[in-house]
């Protein structure tokens, strides 16, 4: 009874020995990492890290990644550096820029036509009014800028500023290529010129349907310069060998889509305008 007693006893007293001779161990790498990490942050180094090598250059371009892909498949993206060669010939915003302007220049060509009656008002608002005598020294002013054109029905109404201006306002709509006759004012109106729009004829109607295709033929020229001037472009990177076949094949067929788009607006706004001028 007694040995058992002594030897549990001492494997008690050994086992607790054996215990703490490795929590010593353990303890002195646990305070030389605290003093490491205190000198030298180790954490710095794992974000730089993080940032230096990412996987995300390694994946395809999936849908996620798509946008940003660069490719010869795919157009290229902005890039925040400067634009390439390939980023130019894909850019048509020049070539829609003339484009747009062709056609307010096709829409303001056709508010000036009349066919059937209808006079637009900036017609004779734009009229050059002479101002002053010979011996003074005459002036040249638009019409727009001494009087106020209001259209009433068949009737232009010309509301003249100052009483003196007129006679000068009266001999330039009498003057006009628009056959137009003014009236003396009223009474009641004595700043107010009437001028009747003459009455509508097939000749009036048919000059100014083919005002409209001359216009919209100009128009359809604009766009083609445009177009010749955006494919020389294209033409020197192929030469210089700066852009891939694949991206100048895709450029072309981005610039003949808008242009494409260009002529037929332009024939939409020229189709629309001669409808409402036959029909006056």
């Amino acid at each position: 009874m007694s040995r058992t007693t002594i030897s549990r006893t001492a494997l008690r007293i050994s086992s607790r020995g054996s215990i703490r001779t490795p929590m010593r161990a353990i303890e002195t790498p646990c305070r030389n990492l605290t003093l490491r990490s205190a000198t030298t942050p180790q954490c710095l180094f794992q974000v730089t890290r993080n940032f230096s090598v990412s996987s995300q250059f390694g994946k395809k371009a999936g849908k996620a990644n798509k946008a940003h892909a660069r490719s010869d498949s795919s157009p290229p993206v902005s890039n925040p550096e400067g634009s390439t060669p390939t980023d130019e010939a894909y850019d048509v915003s020049g070539l829609e820029s003339q484009i747009l302007k062709a056609m307010e220049k096709l829409t303001h060509d056709l508010s000036q036509l009349r066919g059937g009656g209808k006079l637009n008002p900036e017609i004779v608002e734009s009229l050059k009014v002479q101002l002053g005598t010979a011996g003074q020294g005459k002036e040249s002013i638009k019409l727009g800028d001494i009087a106020q054109v209001v259209p009433r029905g068949r009737m232009l109404n010309v509301i003249c500023g100052e009483e003196a201006h007129i006679k000068p306002i009266t001999t330039a709509i009498a003057a006009s290529p628009h056959s137009l006759t003014p009236l003396a004012p009223e009474q009641s109106n004595p700043l107010t010129i009437q001028v009747p729009l003459p009455p509508p004829t097939g000749e009036s109607r048919q000059a100014a349907v083919d005002a409209a295709v001359k216009a919209s033929e100009k128009a359809d020229k604009w766009i083609q310069t445009a177009r010749q001037e955006h494919n020389k472009r294209l033409r020197k990177y192929e030469l210089n060998r700066e852009v891939l076949p694949d991206d100048l094949q895709k450029a072309k067929k981005r610039m003949e889509d808008v242009v494409k788009k260009g002529h037929t607006e332009v024939k939409r706004i020229a189709d629309g305008a001669k409808r409402v001028l036959e029909s006056q």
